[in-house]
């Protein structure tokens, strides 16, 4: 029996792996067909390659999706970003964001899931969050100031990274910019020495709600499921 649940893990583990390959490689995908091939050139699709390269994407799949997306070739990307809103359990508001070349599959499915979860269900909540440009990114100078990194660069916010998100010894922040802004940021700071690990189009809570251990877990199983459909790209909780 002990064997069986090890090799049950192995292949739960093993298809993890697979959905986080396919959802890296749309999103290289999707990146060059909005910006170009030219990752020097495109903020989006360079942080989209080194996570890729991070997970051990193979160069030439990394370089079929960038050709793929940027319409290189005779395949052209077929995907197109679909955003799907509604409640967690406990009334806590959701966005899924979805990569997909078939809408009128990946819908019904994510209705399902909601309505699925306990006390899930779809719904309109955008007003709950604003629509930026983030940008993540970490500096080897522990005193570096990155409010002036944000207003020399064009950011509106900025504000501390989790401690578990910097290296030893380095100063990490988040930037916020609007959409229009998001690439021209990115490159300014970079050229201010930053190293840029995230930078996207996000949906970011205008407030987070606190909940006891019990509800939490319960919302956080709901996200799960969401984050586990192959189709969804995002997932974004107003949830603390």
């Amino acid at each position: 029996m002990g064997a069986q649940w090890k090799q049950a893990g192995r292949e739960a583990s093993a298809h993890k792996k697979g959905q986080m390959v396919v959802k890296l490689v749309r999103e290289i995908m999707v990146a060059a067909k909005l910006g170009g091939a030219d990752p020097d050139l495109n903020a989006r699709l360079f942080v989209a390659v080194e996570k890729a390269k991070k997970a051990s994407v193979t160069k030439d799949t990394i370089e079929r999706a960038i050709k793929k997306g940027a319409g290189i070739g005779e395949e052209k990307v077929s995907y197109e970003t679909v955003v799907y809103e509604g409640y967690a359990p406990h009334k806590i508001p959701v966005i899924v964001e979805c990569l997909t070349d078939n809408r009128n599959r990946t819908a019904p499915e994510i209705r399902n899931l909601f309505k699925a979860g306990s006390m899930g269900q779809p719904g309109s909540i955008g007003f709950f969050f604003n629509h930026l440009g983030v940008v993540e990114a970490t500096h080897a100078d522990a005193s570096r100031d990155a409010e002036g990194d944000a207003i020399e660069a064009g950011a509106n916010e900025v504000e501390p990274l989790e401690a578990e998100e910097v290296p030893a010894g380095q100063k990490g922040a988040r930037f916020f910019t609007t959409i229009k802004e998001l690439d021209a940021v990115s490159k300014a700071l970079k050229a201010a020495g930053w190293n840029v690990t995230a930078s996207e189009m996000r949906y970011v809570a205008k407030e987070f709600r606190e909940l006891d251990a019990a509800s939490h877990k319960d919302v956080v199983d709901f996200l799960n499921a969401l984050d586990d459909h192959d189709d969804v790209h995002h997932v974004y909780a107003a949830m603390k």
